[in-house]
């Protein structure tokens, strides 16, 4: 079995591109990121720098990811589409084995996500108070 093509950060930035072209499409996620988004090629440039540090090591990102996210009007269901729609862009563009693995980071990415801004219902169960929350 002849083993895939090495992930580069040309084939993260298609990722990217194509993904979060299809996000400013959505019928629920749309209207969240483009409220939040002034410059879109420069948000995809961001998130591609974000995408090669996580996948390629590259610790090329600058920024807070948590607190980029608080503050806008999100909840669980936004991550679920957001994971849906992830998933069937990297099945869609990279080889098997490259978009589980991305799917693994966005899944883990995700959940912490989630748990930090205090919207993941799983961690909510055991009545304890979530720390800057209402």
């Amino acid at each position: 079995m002849p083993r895939p093509a090495e992930l580069t950060e040309a084939k993260l930035a298609e990722l990217v591109d194509v993904f979060y072209d299809r996000v400013q499409r959505h019928p629920t996620l749309g209207p969240v990121f483009n409220a939040a988004v002034d410059d879109w090629p420069e948000h995809k440039r961001l998130l591609t720098t974000f995408w090669c540090s996580v996948a390629l090591g590259a610790k090329t990102y600058r920024g807070n990811p948590m607190a980029k996210h608080r503050g806008h009007p999100i909840d669980a269901a936004h991550f679920d589409e957001w994971l849906d729609l992830w998933r069937q862009t990297s099945t869609e563009l990279l080889d098997e084995e490259h978009a589980k693995q991305m799917c693994e980071y966005a899944d883990r990415i995700g959940r912490s996500l989630r748990y930090g801004l205090g919207i993941d219902a799983a961690t909510r169960g055991l009545g304890l108070p979530v720390v800057g929350g209402r």
